[in-house]
């Protein structure tokens, strides 16, 4: 925690001030494509859940890094919990700024991936990706999503911003 960057850096692919602000309230995040429980996922039903903490390193594209505090559900074990086929080749990502990517099921299955709720031991602030957003220190932050509002599981690519726009899909660090 020695190392922690602070401040931690902004960055999207739009400026600060657009942050999306996306309401707790009525907030659900939605399940689909090759998953057993396709049921909505309120913040309380989230945060209700067995949470981890990670410190990692976050790794730009354009050159950056910094250290983060990180909090929430370990991605594998919601993947369980939702009944998600881990045979599937990808899972994908649609987000409340319009962003949306998509990883490899290896990736997501990764013991620090995070569905990420809290940032610094405290809610996730907007600028970090509230109400949640990915982390994954195994891959380059443009497939750190934020702002999720949901997730697919599915044999077929779902694509991705930066990646249909000439960017290494596979993204890692």
């Amino acid at each position: 925690e020695a190392g922690i960057t602070d401040p931690f850096p902004f960055n999207a692919y739009y400026g600060g001030p657009r942050a999306p602000e996306v309401a707790e309230q009525g907030y659900a995040l939605q399940v689909g494509g090759l998953i057993d429980k396709k049921e909505s996922w309120t913040l309380e039903r989230l945060r209700a859940l067995p949470q981890v903490s990670q410190v990692t390193r976050h790794i730009c594209v354009e050159g950056w890094s910094a250290i983060g505090k990180w909090g929430g559900v370990r991605f594998s074990d919601f993947l369980a919990r939702i009944g998600a086929d881990t045979t599937a080749k990808y899972v994908g990502f649609k987000c409340g700024d319009d962003y949306y990517t998509s990883i490899d099921m290896a990736t997501a299955l990764h013991p620090q991936t995070q569905l990420t709720l809290r940032f610094a031991d405290q809610i996730l602030p907007a600028k970090y990706g509230f109400p949640m957003k990915l982390r994954m220190p195994t891959k380059l932050g443009y497939k750190n999503t934020k702002h999720i509002m949901a997730i697919t599981a599915a044999n077929a690519n779902p694509g991705g911003y930066w990646e249909d726009q000439g960017y290494n899909w596979f993204g890692g660090s």
